[in-house]
């Protein structure tokens, strides 16, 4: 079994942003990407992602994470010119949802 600083150096390596936020959509972690990305950076963490977005976005992360509980994986919440942006579900051996994460596609090279 990996451990968890072997997990995170995979992740750190990454170059697109990932985003993890518990069930509470509280941010538990970012990459070091993900710091550099959004504003705020570091201070991020440990705060509600709810708090960082329009209504309409809260409104629809709110609803996909509840799709999340009744079986969806991921769902495209961004599509533009530079990249995609999908939210995510993480599950427990047990299936339930622990929480998601936003992780980008690039459409440049």
């Amino acid at each position: 079994m990996l451990d968890v600083a072997f997990l995170s150096a995979i992740l750190e390596s990454l170059k697109e942003p990932i985003l993890v936020a518990d069930t509470g959509h509280v941010t538990q972690y970012m990459n070091k990407a993900a710091i550099a990305h959004y504003l705020g950076g570091v201070s991020l963490i440990g705060r509600s992602l709810l708090d960082c977005h329009s209504e309409q976005s809260q409104q629809e992360m709110v609803e996909i994470l509840a799709a999340m509980h009744d079986g969806l994986d991921e769902r495209l919440i961004t599509d533009n010119e530079k990249h995609r942006v999908y939210m995510r579900a993480v599950r427990g051996a047990d299936g339930q949802v622990l929480g998601y994460y936003e992780r980008y596609a690039s459409k440049t090279p």
